[in-house]
């Protein structure tokens, strides 16, 4: 559905009348909207921002990639598993999960199954 530019001017007065304030942002090269396991990467973007209420809404179209993340795994010495599982009194399984949970870090998977 095309709009005039004629009819967008006069929408714009419209809402501008009702407080709202809407405008295009120029110079966007890319949107990524990060998920957990995933990014959404919106190239070549358009990109409208509209002030209501205090807070600023952004409204982008563009071109949709979607791209997974590859979760990098911690190397976990069975070294370090049974310092933590001999520390936090925990069994070996129980002190892995904590090491990847904690990214290796040995200090914090000890206060994590301490429950400190």
């Amino acid at each position: 559905m095309k709009i005039s530019p004629r009819e967008l001017q006069k929408m714009l007065q419209t809402v501008r009348r009702a407080g709202l304030s809407i405008e295009q942002v120029e110079g966007v090269e890319g949107v990524i909207i990060k998920f957990r396991d995933k990014e959404l990467i919106i190239k070549n973007p358009q990109v409208t921002s509209m002030k209501v209420g205090g807070q600023t809404v952004f409204q982008v179209t563009g071109e949709v990639e979607e791209r997974a993340l590859i979760v990098e795994e911690v190397s976990i010495s069975e070294e370090d598993v049974q310092l933590v599982a001999s520390q936090a009194g925990v069994s070996l399984e129980e002190a892995r999960r904590a090491l990847k949970a904690t990214k290796g870090d040995l200090a914090r998977a000890i206060l994590y199954l301490k429950g400190t």
